[in-house]
């Protein structure tokens, strides 16, 4: 037991440092409850609860980035709450299949988006911009509530290609709407009885120290290597979930 719970906590902040820095923390604590026994669903859900704190402790810890852009924020996170909620009764109601299929295709797509030069001349957010993006916030937030890998890179694009963000200010506007939609997700799944809590709470625990380290480490780093590590680690998780299928 000791071993699992160990095993579990640094599964958990792996799952931190690569959900805040690059949007993949599926890619290290999703496997991990595989390999100590958990069933697809059971693991699905009890991911989706522990990489709440992934979110927690990064939304802390890049504060200085996303505060300036709070009043934008508070007009997207509706369609993110709004999107959990419909994704975490997805995944409690139908097959976890079928959307999958699609997935890994999407992330290679946003991957390889994240290394083309943002449109710094379109800065101001336009209505029908916002509506776009608010849209695909929505979509995001109910493929994250559903699965989630994956979320953290395709919305760091879209914020930054339609937004015209600089990769730091998108990574820290991500943590804070895949929050909200991994927070209500996570409610849900509360009471669903899938949620294993003796591996969930180390894994959690991980998840926040990795989530709360995170943002020191992107606030630091060069924006042309942040995005080659972001579009990488991107592929590595498209590739993943390719072999899964």
């Amino acid at each position: 037991m000791f071993l699992h719970g160990l095993f579990l906590l640094i599964a958990g902040i792996s799952a931190g440092l690569g959900g805040s820095i690059a949007g993949i923390g599926s890619i290290y604590s999703y496997p991990a409850l595989l390999i100590i026994g958990l069933n697809p669903l059971d693991a699905n859900v009890t991911n989706s609860v522990s990489l709440t704190f992934v979110s927690i402790g990064a939304v802390i810890g890049s504060k200085p980035e996303w505060l300036p852009k709070k009043k934008l924020l508070m007009k997207m996170a509706p369609a993110t709450f709004i999107g959990g909620i419909c994704g975490a009764l997805l995944l409690l109601n139908t097959p976890v299949t079928s959307l999958r299929i699609i997935i890994p295709y999407l992330l290679i797509f946003s991957s390889l988006a994240v290394l083309y030069p943002r449109n710094s001349s379109s800065s101001e957010v336009t209505r029908s911009k916002f509506v776009i993006v608010t849209i695909i916030a929505g979509v995001i937030g109910i493929y994250s509530g559903y699965f989630g890998a994956g979320s953290g890179s395709m919305t760091i694009v879209i914020l930054m290609q339609l937004l015209s963000l600089e990769i730091k200010v998108a990574q820290a506007m991500k943590n804070l709407l895949i929050g909200v939609a991994n927070g209500v997700a996570a409610f849900a799944f509360i009471f669903s009885g899938h949620v294993h809590w003796l591996v969930a709470i180390p894994l959690a625990i991980g998840c926040y120290i990795g989530g709360r380290t995170g943002p020191f480490i992107v606030r630091r780093m060069n924006q042309k290597h942040l995005k080659i590590i972001t579009s990488i680690s991107g592929l590595v998780l498209a590739t993943w979930l390719l072999i899964r299928q």
